[in-house]
């Protein structure tokens, strides 16, 4: 029993982290796929997915973004559209450190379509973002934090894959910016990212992006649903929604985000613990989708992709140590091997953390650190899950 229970709980965390990648770029390699955009249905008028400009509306939902909005907004006006068919729309809820006055008072170029939303209350981001959906009246709508920085070409990026009409959702790529700033925060969000990135882009091949990340996302809005006000992880809910009715997401690296890395271990650690929290909770609320015979490859990467790291990967760790002890203890080698390198890895997460504490910097700790930081967050997150202690409203985390 014990050497199931070991070995059970190995394959699942290993397959949950590295396990899954392995299956798709093993599938992929065996079994290629068509990009989306050459199944794009012939009856459509336009020539091409590149001559694709439909009218788009882009929405910044910004709260207490004094420091950043002016930059967001210069770097927003310089993307590169017809400035005849996009709309800007800054929604500044709740904000009260002059972030909606910095809006009025930027000076928009003649004949940029633009508006501010704003009103004193704060009910969420998911609230205020509905509310400007209200206003929307375009096919397209493209979300961008904005403590973000999008490439010059990230629309025509993500519009051109409307251009298949199967196709609901568009993820961006996220990128970490490290700046000089070289620590545990840092080295394991920009490792984890770009691992995230190739994950998202061979789920995309295979069928369809499992949720997008919030820095920035394209979707039509005729697959637009409001979601419940207190969705925590309301652009992972969002997009798994559009996906549930058959429509594909897909990924595009060359429209992305730049945000800089977390201040410390300690405030990504707060981000983590909010994001644990919201996955139990869309895990709850997207039931439906664990219905393999319904969803079929939908569910296939949802489970393997999200579910597994979410619930039973952080809840098998302690699984794996103890019953590994317990066989080293009856003299096996091979358990008595494992179980050393079981210590010698917790035992970098350690010193990483001790290493951070004081500033020091040794990448090879960080890793370890930031993935038991990662499964912390797991749990601390499932508690205040089913606790109720998790407010859609965000604390902002220090950025480096």
């Amino acid at each position: 029993m014990l050497e199931i229970a070991f070995w059970t709980g190995v394959s699942v965390v290993f397959y949950a982290y590295l396990g899954y990648g392995m299956v798709l770029y093993c599938w992929l390699k065996l079994h290629p796929r068509k990009p989306a955009l050459s199944v794009a249905s012939a009856a459509l008028s336009v020539t091409s997915a590149a001559a694709y400009q439909p009218e788009v509306t882009f929405i910044v939902c910004a709260y207490n973004e004094a420091d950043w909005i002016e930059k967001k907004i210069t770097n927003t006006l310089a993307l590169d559209y017809p400035s005849n068919k996009i709309h800007f729309f800054f929604v500044t809820d709740g904000s009260n450190d002059g972030t909606p006055d910095l809006v009025q008072q930027y000076a928009f170029p003649s004949g940029v379509q633009w508006k501010l939303l704003h009103q004193p209350e704060r009910r969420g981001k998911i609230a205020a973002f509905q509310r400007a959906m209200r206003s929307v009246e375009t096919p397209l709508v493209i979300s961008t934090d904005a403590n973000t920085l999008v490439n010059r070409e990230a629309v025509k990026m993500l519009v051109k894959h409307f251009y298949n009409p199967e196709v609901g959702a568009v993820a961006g790529e996220k990128r970490i910016s490290m700046g000089e700033r070289d620590n545990a925060s840092s080295a394991g969000e920009g490792i984890y990212w770009r691992y995230e990135s190739t994950l998202k882009r061979w789920d995309a091949e295979l069928w369809s992006v499992v949720g997008a990340a919030g820095e920035l996302f394209a979707f039509r809005r005729a697959a637009y649903e409001d979601v419940p006000t207190d969705t925590i992880v309301e652009d992972f809910y969002m997009t798994m929604r559009i996906a549930q009715k058959g429509y594909r997401v897909q990924y595009e690296p060359k429209a992305y985000a730049v945000e800089s890395s977390s201040a410390s271990v300690s405030e990504e650690l707060k981000r983590k613990i909010r994001i644990a929290a919201g996955g139990w909770q869309a895990v709850v609320r997207l039931a439906p989708l664990l219905n393999i015979f319904r969803y079929r490859l939908l569910s296939f990467q949802y489970i393997s992709h999200r579910v597994l790291r979410w619930t039973l990967a952080p809840a098998l760790l302690p699984v794996i140590f103890a019953s590994n002890l317990l066989l080293a203890l009856k003299g096996s080698t091979l358990y008595q091997v494992i179980f050393a390198l079981q210590c010698l890895f917790y035992t970098c997460a350690l010193v990483g953390f001790i290493l951070e504490q004081r500033q020091l910097k040794v990448k090879a700790l960080f890793v370890p650190y930031y993935f038991c930081m990662m499964n912390y967050a797991q749990y601390a997150g499932f508690f205040r899950f089913i606790r109720g202690q998790q407010s859609v409203l965000w604390e902002r985390v220090q950025r480096a």
